[in-house]
């Protein structure tokens, strides 16, 4: 029995009929799984193990508890559906776990593949941050963030920025990589491009923290508030749970970016207002009218980010931004006062233009400035002309 382990079988449930799921299924173990599975597959077998060293049968409380926590998690994706969210927030945890004696299997369905990039982040991010947590609980960080240093105004700098050049506002990405475009930059050093962009006229700084796919980093942001940098500073991350909010507060942010496509409304409610309480500028990220319909229903949002990147596909499309600020919406954006800014896909002053004439007061730029041998030219060439401060302001 030692020697026995369990493994993952790829199964379509929808061909099986719904009385055989309950029964109990036996198949051959394969010799090939990784060592990432044979671990994980050995807690199981030993955790129930302890649970029936006598040898008896898994008692039925354990599979209700199991049941629960599946639909659970399932109707947390179905409310989130109801909003018009296509992105699940976790794997589901499939269908209720199945016995042989002692030990559980569990069936893996084509429903617990990510259907696209976007979804493969997040459930990656909630693995992630669950390993924080453990490491450095809220209790910790509460603290640290009363030892920080005090916020800056993120939203005053982007105002300021407008009125002295009459142009977007520079919110400047700091960013080594991307999923759909690899590495941007080999010598990247975070603080020298941050000093290139604040003296390229940046108003404000997007700071990528995302390791696995844009190998970014929490010590980027450190080391550039560290380095008295004076633009303010936005976490660029897949915010999933509020611990990340105290986190990046710690961590010297300013500001963080909250996705729509990812967050139910109840989340971002939530969020914006523990971000008000701790000093953070909340930036809410939209990529259709079903999302900026639900933003522009939440009270107290002020700064709106119009991703021209469709964040299922990576496909770009800078009319996406026209298309949003038409109508009745740009007409109630306008009666909220909210500062839109403009993402991805803006590369030239034409592009700029473009959407400043759409309505955006701001623009989120990377790629186009982020690879520049020199971002402060880069700066000067995505504007058409030179947007630093001149020296008697700085």
């Amino acid at each position: 029995m030692e020697n026995l382990m369990c493994c993952d079988v790829s199964f379509n449930f929808n061909s099986i009929p719904s009385s055989s799921l309950n029964h109990t299924f036996r198949f051959p173990v394969s010799s090939t799984l990784t060592n990432n599975n044979h671990r994980s597959c050995l807690s199981f077998v030993r955790a129930h193990q302890s649970e029936a060293s006598d040898g008896s049968a898994i008692d039925g409380d354990s599979k209700v508890d199991t049941n629960k926590e599946w639909k659970v998690r399932n109707s947390q994706d179905e409310i989130a559906a109801t909003q018009g969210i296509r992105i699940r927030r976790r794997p589901p945890t499939g269908p209720p776990l199945h016995y042989v004696g002692p030990f559980e299997f569990r069936l893996q369905n084509e429903g617990n593949t990510p259907r696209n990039i976007l979804e493969e982040i997040v459930w990656n991010k909630d693995v992630e941050v669950a390993q924080l947590r453990g490491k450095k609980p809220l209790f910790s960080l509460k603290k640290a963030v009363d030892n920080a240093p005090p916020p800056r105004d993120f939203i005053g700098a982007l105002k300021a920025s407008y009125l002295r050049t009459g142009m977007p506002a520079l919110i400047a990405e700091v960013k080594k990589a991307s999923p759909s475009r690899g590495v941007l930059r080999e010598d990247f050093d975070p603080v020298e491009i941050a000093k290139a962009y604040k003296n390229g006229g940046a108003a404000c700084l997007s700071v990528s923290t995302d390791q696995k796919y844009f190998q970014g980093s929490y010590e980027n942001l450190e080391a550039i508030r560290n380095a008295g940098v004076k633009c303010p500073l936005l976490c660029k991350e897949f915010i999933v749970d509020a611990w990340q909010l105290y986190y990046a507060r710690a961590k010297g942010a300013d500001a963080v970016s909250l996705i729509a496509a990812i967050l139910p409304d109840l989340d971002i409610k939530y969020m914006t207002k523990i971000c008000k309480m701790i000093g953070l500028t909340v930036l809410v990220e939209v990529q259709d009218e079903n999302e900026m319909d639900r933003i522009l229903g939440i009270d107290g949002i002020e700064l709106i980010g119009i991703n021209n990147r469709n964040l299922e596909t990576f496909e770009v499309d800078i009319s996406n931004t026209k298309k949003l600020l038409e109508g009745e919406r740009g007409e109630k954006i306008r009666q909220k006062d909210i500062i839109v800014v403009g993402e991805s896909g803006l590369f030239t002053p034409a592009d700029v233009a473009y959407v400043q004439e759409a309505g955006v007061k701001a623009i989120l730029v990377g790629e186009s400035i982020v690879k520049q041998k020199d971002p402060t030219k880069g700066i000067a060439e995505l504007f058409g002309k030179d947007i630093s401060v001149p020296t008697a302001l700085a």
